[in-house]
Order: C-alpha cells, then sequence, then structure tokens
C-alpha cells in the first residue's frame, strides 16, 4: 500500500500517542511500585506509634504530626502518633522501653525524659541510654518569657521587682518537672535570689492556661504552645531566650540584653527505639525521618512555629544524649532543681 504524506503523517502522529500512552502507563506503574516497595523496605504494613509524653496540642505533638504526615505520605507506612503525659516522661518512655524491639513503637525524647530526669529523680522506671536506641535528633527551639496580659511586669526586670515585693514571691509554671521551662525559672530564681515557685503541668497547653487566668506569674515556653493565648490576647512576651531578638516578637528584649547572659536551655526532641531494635530497622527509619526533615515544606512549617529541624546519623543523636545527660545534670544540681 503506498501511503500519502498526509496518511504517514497522520499514522506518525498516531503513534507517537500511542508510546506517549504506553511510556505514562509505564512511568504510573513504575510509581505505585516504587511506593509498594518503599512502604514495603520501611518496616511493613503494621503501623508505626510514635509516643510523645506530652499532651495533645503542645508544640511537641503539633511538630510531631508534620514529620510522621510527611514520613507517611513518602513511604506509605501508616504512623499514629499517641500521647501519654505525666511523670517528666517517665509514663512515655517506661512504656516504649517494654515495647518489641521492632521499630512499630517509637518514642519521641527530649530534653528532659533524656537529658534533666537522670538527674532530676532518684529512680527512673527506664534508663535513658542503655533502654533505647537513638534514631535521629529531629528539632530544638529557644523559649518566650511569657506573663499575663495583666501583669504589671513589662520586663525581667519588672518580674524580679514583682517576686521582691511580694511576702510569698512569684510562682512559675512549668511543662512538667525537668522541662525546660521547669530548669529556666530554677535558673533564674537562683540567679536573682528571689522566691519564685515552681507549679508544674502536665504539658504545655495546660500551663499556658493557668497563665493566661493568670494564676501563675510566669511561664518559660515555645512559640507554637504559646500561640493561641497570645492571638487571644491572654498573654505577653517580655524576653525570649534566644542568642538573638525573634522576628514574631521585635520588640522582647533576649535574655542576654535584659542582663541574664547564659540563662537559656533550649529544648530537644528526637526520636529512639526500645534497645535490641535491629540496625537495619533504626538505619531506614533514620533515612526516611532525616528525608522529611529536610522537606522544603516541612522546614517552611517548622519556621513558623518557631522551631528548627535537625536530622544527624544514630551515633551522632546517641552521642548527644550521652552529653546532654551529664550537661543538663550539672544545671539541675547547680539550680537545686526537684522533682514534684
Amino acid at each position: 500500500m503506498t501511503l500519502t504524506r498526509s496518511t504517514c503523517g497522520e499514522e506518525s502522529e498516531l503513534i507517537r500517542s500511542r508510546a506517549s500512552i504506553i511510556f505514562a502507563s509505564c512511568v504510573a506503574a513504575l510509581a505505585i511500585f516504587v511506593r509498594c516497595d518503599a512502604a514495603a523496605e520501611l518496616l511493613s504494613n503494621r503501623p508505626i506509634t510514635i509516643v510523645i509524653p506530652f499532651t495533645p496540642g503542645a508544640s511537641a505533638d503539633t511538630l510531631q504530626r508534620i514529620v510522621a504526615k510527611k514520613v507517611g505520605d513518602d513511604t506509605g507506612q501508616t504512623l499514629i502518633v499517641e500521647s501519654r503525659p505525666g511523670g517528666g516522661g517517665a509514663i512515655a518512655s517506661a512504656a516504649v522501653k517494654q515495647a518489641p524491639p521492632d521499630g512499630h513503637t517509637l518514642l519521641q525524647a527530649n530534653s528532659g525524659s533524656h537529658g534533666a530526669n537522670a538527674s532530676l529523680y532518684p529512680t527512673l522506671p527506664y534508663d535513658p541510654i542503655k533502654d533505647f536506641r537513638a534514631i535521629t535528633l529531629m528539632w530544638s527551639f529557644p523559649n518566650l518569657l511569657a506573663v499575663p496580659a495583666d501583669s504589671p511586669a513589662k520586663s525581667v526586670a519588672d518580674l524580679i521587682a514583682l517576686a521582691k515585693s511580694k511576702p510569698g514571691g512569684v510562682s512559675f509554671a512549668s511543662q512538667g518537672s525537668g522541662s525546660s521551662g521547669h530548669l529556666l525559672g530554677e535558673m533564674l530564681k537562683v540567679r536573682t535570689g528571689t522566691n519564685m515557685v515552681h507549679v508544674p503541668y502536665r504539658g504545655a497547653g495546660p500551663a499556658g492556661l493557668d497563665l493566661a487566668a493568670g494564676r501563675v506569674d510566669f511561664l518559660f515556653v515555645s512559640y507554637s504552645s504559646l500561640l493561641p493565648f497570645l492571638q487571644a490576647g491572654k498573654v505577653r512576651v517580655i524576653a525570649v531566650t534566644s542568642p538573638k531578638r525573634l522576628p514574631a516578637f521585635p520588640d522582647a528584649p533576649t535574655m542576654i540584653e535584659s542582663g541574664f547572659s547564659g540563662l537559656a536551655l533550649d529544648p530537644w526532641f528526637g526520636l529512639v527505639a526500645p534497645a535490641g531494635t535491629p540496625d537495619p530497622v533504626i538505619d531506614k527509619l533514620n533515612a526516611a525521618f532525616v528525608h522529611a526533615l529536610r522537606d522544603p515544606e516541612v522546614l517552611k512549617q517548622f519556621a513558623d512555629q518557631g522551631a528548627e529541624a535537625h536530622g544527624d546519623t544514630p551515633a551522632e543523636f546517641g552521642a548527644f544524649i550521652a552529653a546532654e545527660v551529664e550537661r543538663i545534670g550539672k544545671i539541675v544540681k547547680a539550680v537545686g532543681a526537684k522533682a514534684e
């Protein structure tokens, strides 16, 4: 059969069209295969539960859900964030310690549960180093020093003057014994020689609620945990613990500017698994979570929450935890902090 130029052109176009359809189908099939294979390679089709020692709605909960969603989207694995507050992180830590070492139950370790607690509590139902395997450091953030909106304290100097003027001193809330809010309050108390009474709560949410209601005089807390109360005009920020002023609070001086150089203790959060979890599982979890922490959208959401994303190797995070137990332990002893 003889083909005209027009017929040849139509046939060529048809071939190209069919080739495009076949190529697109292959790409789609490959994408499905890769997604299913990634999910299989991560762990299994069973959900991964991340236990956090804080109440729902706290910054630790919000940021963990951001990361968990990204890991789930990337791998097809189902991730569940479960809140188990109490005991300064001891309840959540003890529960994960006893979980099967298969990577399906993880703990959101932090500067309290895997830093301060070793020195704060005479006995713990877990060992922050021996009972867990490090996966990765996830994020950290500076603290805000906040007071009720109607507080007479407009600055750190005012707060100290208030503590000296009141017979019983002032009270400060914290996210729980051993938290950065607790230790920063104790550090301020020791540095100023004033009477400041610690009132521990089960998370930043309840602590912020009582601060907003005026039941306590001040609180060191993260930006995201304080945001609802700031938006409602119920609290006021008088200082920040970061080295430089924060863009969100240009008028709030740093603790350094307020005359308290060294009064900073940025809380950090990481991921650990029960001791005995195999190396291949730890490595797969590390790769998945570090990849999520470096995602541009995750980084933007973290910045919006006032947090700094990290992401390191299991060996680096393990060494970091050991160093923090020693470093924060010295602070606990220096300020005479006690579990309450």
